[in-house]
C-alpha cells in the first residue's frame, strides 16, 4: 500500500490537476535581479499573515523512474519566527491531514483509523509539505548562511501563465538534499519548490489559488479524532 507522506521520508519543510511541470525559460539575469528576488522573499514572509491554496505534489522515484502525484490544500499561517499553523489535507489519491500547531504536529489517516502525533519540529511535519514550508518561512540571512550564491537565475512562466523568478540553491553543509530550486512569483511567493535528493529522488510542490492574509479560524488547524482512532506517539 502507497504512503501519501512515507515514514521514511523523516527529512527538510511549508509549502495540482497535477501534471509535469514545463516552464518556459525567458532569459538569464544578474546580481541585480538576485538581490531583488532575494529581497521580494523577504517582504513576502514579513507581510504574510495568512494563507488557503490549493497544493500539488509529485515524487519522482529515480531508481524507477516513476512518480506519485498528490492534489489537496493547505492552510498556513505563521506565529513566530520560525513557527506556524498549519493544514494539509490531501484529497486524492488517498485522504490525509497533517496539522501543526501550539508545538504539535497530527497526521491523521483515516482509511488506517490511525493518527501519529509528536514535536512540530519533526522532520515529518517537513516531507508532509515536500520541504515548501521551510522555504517560505526562511528568513534571508538564514537562506544566504546556509546556501551558497544563488544560481540558475533566470525569469520562467509556469503553467497556467504565472510569471516567476527561478533560483537554484545550493546547500553549504550536509541538509540532507542535494539542491533546491524555487520559483516565485511577483509578490515574493515561492508557489513552486522542488527538492532533490542526493539519490536524484526529487519531490516539486505547487500553490494554485493563493488567497492571502485572510482570517483562518483556529479550529481549521484541529482535528477531532474519535476515541477509535489509534495514536503513535513519535
Amino acid at each position: 500500500m502507497k504512503r501519501l507522506i512515507p515514514l521514511s521520508l523523516i527529512g527538510m519543510m511549508i509549502v495540482t490537476t497535477f501534471v509535469v511541470f514545463s516552464p518556459t525559460a525567458v532569459h538569464g539575469q544578474g546580481a541585480g535581479l538576485v538581490s531583488a528576488v532575494l529581497n521580494r522573499m523577504e517582504k513576502n514572509r514579513q507581510s504574510l499573515r495568512s494563507l488557503r491554496a490549493g497544493i500539488s505534489m509529485e515524487k519522482y522515484n529515480s531508481q524507477l523512474r516513476d512518480s506519485e502525484k498528490f492534489n489537496g490544500v493547505i492552510l498556513y499561517e505563521p506565529s513566530g519566527a520560525t513557527e506556524a499553523s498549519v493544514r494539509i489535507e490531501w484529497r486524492s489519491p488517498q485522504h490525509e491531514i497533517l496539522t501543526v500547531s501550539n508545538g504539535k504536529y497530527i497526521l491523521f489517516r483515516p482509511r488506517l483509523n490511525m493518527a501519529y502525533t509528536g514535536s512540530s519540529r519533526s522532520s515529518k511535519v517537513n516531507s508532509g509539505s515536500g520541504g515548501l514550508l521551510s522555504l517560505v518561512y526562511m528568513s534571508r540571512r538564514e537562506l544566504e548562511s546556509r546556501f551558497q550564491p544563488v544560481q540558475d537565475v533566470r525569469e520562467e512562466t509556469l503553467w497556467g501563465g504565472v510569471s516567476t523568478i527561478h533560483i537554484k540553491l545550493t546547500p553549504k553543509k550536509n541538509e540532507g538534499f542535494k539542491y533546491a530550486e524555487i520559483w516565485v512569483d511577483g509578490g515574493g511567493m515561492p508557489v513552486q519548490t522542488k527538492i532533490v535528493e542526493k539519490n536524484d529522488d526529487a519531490t516539486t510542490v505547487r500553490l494554485t489559488g493563493l488567497e492571502r492574509n485572510i482570517k483562518i479560524s483556529a479550529e481549521e488547524f484541529a482535528i477531532k479524532l474519535d476515541s477509535s482512532v489509534k495514536i503513535v506517539k513519535s
